[in-house]
């Protein structure tokens, strides 16, 4: 069914279309309140959404209360997720006050229609037809056309809070075409496409240069996928094939013309260039699949100083007959020998994280121990767990049965994050007594525990290290260098769960 609807959208993309002029030349212009659910993505979906309203005229409001118009962008990756977009939007049409109501992203994209003939929402926009929601704003109606070629490459995202320095998202590639049993991102997001270089290069160079952001996460569906051509100040980019992990393979399109082109930007160059461009940002990317961390990426990173030695390896389970299942291209064997090489090449302060899935259909006890064994002998600094949501459209919906009963589901996550949070503790402990390198966020919410619970949470400052790590150190003396967005480097001297806490280096103090 996908591959007849992805040879449809080659043959017939969807119209460009011209974003229209938004409130009325003689009248008050319109305010609109964006509210963003889900994944990175749509956060900078979010930002490419406001770029476009506040080209057409429209003003941002700070508040639903005080807007004209309210827009959710969604998710659909969980039904959990999709059930709290419901009840947000019976929230909304209670109290309404005559404003319209817009659904954007994933859920609009699998649910379409539906949300109109509930009454629920005025606009259905998916991630594709963002260029059209202001026409939509002005008709009302619907666009869910799927478009293989958009990737918004000349709009510029507006960040909601642009002094905000300590981070930024800068998407790089869309779609996903791995097309995992259990996914529903290519039927709600499309087939996988990159941003051409030099657009991706010019975006991080403004938040570097204009903005200074000091640290840009690339983001992408499957963003180490990325394949892309073009031009460069220093000419064509390097030759190469693209290539795979050790072990591993693309386990839906095997035979991609993009995939035998030696004149195309893979991601390890990419990411090259965006270290060279940004020199005093701290780089990041999400979220990547296993199979497309070849040799020459990990050395990317190992070789880019300001490369983040952290990387996202979504196992979801370490079943080899399970991930046959799931249509993950790779074995668990395959999967612990990327980790050992990762590890090799990068060193073993890597920081690891890891997506997992309980309760996948036909998993048994073997399947579920095994994913449990993996956990315990990574030592992941940071994992997601869900139990299994079947998803409508899917493989699994169509070819596989559901068949791991709710409650097996909850006891077997429940086993995972046991595992999880109990290797987590002591692999927190090869921080202790190190220096660590901090981007400083801001204040922490509360100071931290083991300190008097009068103590004044200003007085501490929070960031995240390169494995992502959160850590906590007290302010010593006047501190005003300690903005965020800055670095510090700072001792180690406590772990607690995820968390590091520790005090600055007598060179920062």
């Amino acid at each position: 069914v996908l591959r007849q609807r992805l040879r449809e959208e080659v043959v017939r993309p969807a119209p460009r279309v011209v974003v229209a002029a938004a409130a009325a030349a003689d009248g008050p212009k319109k305010r609109f309140f964006l509210e963003t659910r889900g994944c990175q993505m749509n956060v900078n979906d979010g930002e490419l959404v406001r770029s476009l309203l506040l080209d057409a005229g429209y003003d941002e409001a700070p508040t639903e209360e005080r807007a004209d118009v309210c827009l959710i962008n969604t998710c659909a990756i969980r039904d959990k997720a999709e059930v709290k977009v419901w009840n947000r939007l019976r929230e909304l049409r209670r109290g309404d006050g005559g404003r319209q109501i817009a659904v954007l992203g994933c859920m609009a994209e699998r649910v379409k229609t539906d949300l109109l003939e509930t009454g629920l929402a005025d606009v259905v926009a998916g991630p594709d037809a963002y260029r059209d929601l202001v026409r939509l704003l002005r008709d009302g109606g619907a666009n869910t056309r799927l478009d293989v070629e958009e990737t918004y490459v000349d709009v510029a995202p507006v960040r909601r809070d642009p002094s905000q320095k300590h981070g930024a998202f800068v998407s790089v590639q869309r779609g996903c075409s791995n097309m995992c049993s259990f996914c529903v991102v290519p039927f709600v997001r499309g087939r996988d496409r990159s941003r051409k270089p030099e657009a991706v290069l010019d975006e991080c160079r403004r938040l570097h240069d204009e903005d200074g952001v000091r640290e840009i996460t690339l983001l992408g569906q499957n963003v180490n996928s990325y394949s892309s051509h073009g031009v460069y100040e220093s000419g064509a980019f390097p030759s190469n094939e693209r290539a795979y992990s050790v072990g591993f393979e693309d386990p839906f399109i095997r035979s991609r013309r993009s995939d035998f082109d030696d004149s195309a930007c893979r991601f390890a160059d990419l990411l090259v260039l965006v270290a060279e461009t940004c020199p005093e940002a701290r780089i990041r990317f999400t979220s990547p699949h296993p199979k497309d961390f070849p040799d020459v990426l990990l050395e990317a990173i190992r070789d880019s100083p300001n490369v983040a030695n952290q990387l996202h390896l979504p196992a979801q389970s370490a079943s080899t007959s399970l991930l046959k299942k799931m249509r993950r291209g790779y074995t668990g064997e395959a999967y612990r020998g990327l980790v050992a090489r990762a590890r090799a090449l990068l060193g073993p302060d890597l920081g690891l994280s890891s997506d997992f899935i309980a309760g996948f259909c036909g998993e048994t006890d073997d399947d579920h121990r095994a994913t449990v064994a993996l956990i315990e002998d990574v030592g992941y600094d940071q994992a997601f767990l869900f139990a299994y949501s079947l998803r409508p459209g899917t493989h699994a919906h169509r070819a596989l049965v559901d068949d791991v009963p709710p409650e097996v589901k909850k006891a077997r996550l429940a086993e995972l994050v046991a595992a999880y949070e109990a290797k987590r503790a002591e692999v927190a402990e090869r921080f202790l007594g190190t220096t660590t390198t901090v981007l400083i966020e801001g204040t922490p919410r509360r100071a931290p525990s083991f300190f008097s619970e009068e103590e004044d949470a200003s007085r501490f400052v929070v960031g995240r290290n390169e494995a992502n790590r959160k850590v906590i150190f007290q302010k010593r003396g006047d501190c005003n260098d300690l903005a965020p967005g800055s670095f510090a480097d700072v001792v180690v001297d406590r772990t607690n769960g995820s968390a590091l806490f520790g005090y600055l280096a007598p060179s920062a103090a």
